[in-house]
């Protein structure tokens, strides 16, 4: 038994996680296929005795991911010199932005194409969502449709004790780079040497403490391939191959503009900054971006990222603990390839005009309202209500889009935070790459 166990640990992680996730694809689907054709309920009766092993690992990452944020971009602010922070950090955010504008673009460039809704009777539509009602108007009582930027702009700044108990990741972003840079400002503001040694010894420990943690996540990451496969099947064996029907054109027109942005837009992104093989790059990046396709939370996948990085691709942890994290709450590329498709399909439904000038405030609306989605599971869902509002929709036409929306969400979904992490690995290389931050011999 210990020898096959050493055999199967020798097996590279990715190889490992790459048949849970094919494995468990064909368990689900056999389960799904028994349970549609023969009646009897075999996946409900299945599937709650397997989905705790997968739950089980979504909670792990998830238990890591507050300190893993904390620590990282604590030790990240702290160890870069003023100067360089404020210009690197400006280069990170103006990426993040720029990317999201590309997708928003290629979404509602896809939209048009494909048209969703058009030719339809909207009580077709209206019937197929009268089955998710109840769940969208869930949706709705956690949506923030109001003041948007105030509400974003208020969670920016609390108390921290507050924020790290209850997961407020853009809060805790905010304060640990605050307290970063003023440990920083203290080293450079020429204290005495006492002073100065207790700084640089309150910096290693915090590198201690963040390093002690990528251990703790080396060791969650060895139980993925089991995760991986818990949770696949419990996604095909519950949903099946259900981009079906009505809802095809939506969901192929969101996995095309994906798969555009992954590969084609960012390796030429790559390819334009980095003169060097893209492809070469993003084959490092795989084990991030299946994790994410898996465990459908940017937030999660966050400790396999920043290990995907530094190890793997040889960023430097002073930028991949600042930028990772910061992207991982703010850029999700691939909400701004999915909402555009919604958007279109709304106005097809309820036969609203979509001009130039409306496209153009729909993709900025788009691409404001990515950086609240919290890098969580459906997170794009509560973010539909602010699209879909300032189209002038009435709360009973938005709640029959989000209906819709719910019954197609978890296999986009999935797509989609792959797509996320994608953009916030190449963004974070590109900008090391030029701030020569790179170690060649990753």
């Amino acid at each position: 038994m210990n020898s096959l166990f050493r055999r199967y640990l020798s097996v590279h992680l990715m190889l490992r996680i790459f048949a849970g996730f094919l494995l468990g694809s064909a368990i689900g689907i056999t389960l799904w296929v028994i349970t549609v054709r023969t009646g009897i309920p075999v996946t409900v009766k299945v599937l709650p005795w397997i989905s705790p092993f997968g739950n089980v690992f979504v909670s792990m990452l998830k238990m890591v991911v507050i300190p893993v944020i904390f620590f990282s971009l604590l030790s990240g602010a702290a160890s870069l010199p003023l100067s360089r922070f404020g210009r690197i950090g400006t280069k990170v955010i103006a990426w993040y932005f720029f990317c999201s504008l590309l997708a928003a673009c290629v979404g509602a460039g896809l939209a048009l194409v494909v048209n969703p809704g058009s030719g339809t009777d909207l009580g077709d539509w209206k019937t197929m969502a009268d089955t998710a009602g109840a769940q969208a108007q869930a949706v709705e009582s956690s949506a923030s449709t109001g003041n948007a930027f105030e509400k974003l702009l208020l969670s920016m700044f609390q108390n921290p004790f507050e924020a790290l108990a209850t997961g407020s990741f853009l809060s805790i972003i905010v304060f640990a780079v605050l307290l970063g840079l003023s440990i920083r400002a203290l080293l450079e503001s020429g204290e005495e040497a006492s002073e100065s040694e207790k700084l640089h010894r309150l910096i290693d420990l915090i590198n201690a403490l963040r390093d002690a943690i990528f251990k703790l996540v080396d060791w969650i990451l060895e139980y993925s391939p089991v995760g991986v496969l818990a949770l696949t099947i419990v996604n095909f064996g519950m949903y099946g191959p259900s981009i079906a029907g009505p809802y095809v054109r939506v969901a192929l027109g969101v996995i095309v503009g994906i798969l555009g942005m992954v590969l084609l837009v960012y390796p030429l992104l790559l390819a334009i900054t980095t003169r060097r093989n893209p492809f070469q790059i993003m084959k490092g990046m795989r084990e991030a971006m299946l994790t994410a396709f898996i465990t459908r939370s940017s937030a999660a996948t966050l400790p396999v990222s920043l290990r995907v990085m530094e190890e793997d691709l040889g960023v430097r942890n002073e930028l991949a603990s600042f930028s990772l994290p910061l992207g991982a709450t703010i850029n999700m590329d691939g909400v701004c390839v999915h909402l555009p498709m919604f958007a279109v399909l709304a106005a097809n439904m309820f036969g609203l005009p979509m001009s130039g000038g409306g496209l153009v405030v729909l993709v900025i609306t788009t691409v404001l309202a990515s950086v609240g989605a919290g890098g969580v599971p459906g997170g794009s869902l509560m973010l539909l209500f602010i699209i879909l509002e300032a189209m002038g929709l009435s709360p009973d036409q938005i709640a029959v889009v989000v209906a819709l929306a719910l019954g197609i969400n978890p296999i986009l979904d999935m797509f989609e935070t792959a797509n996320n992490v994608t953009g916030d690995m190449v963004c974070t290389y590109a900008v090391a790459a030029k701030e020569g931050l790179v170690d060649d011999e990753a």
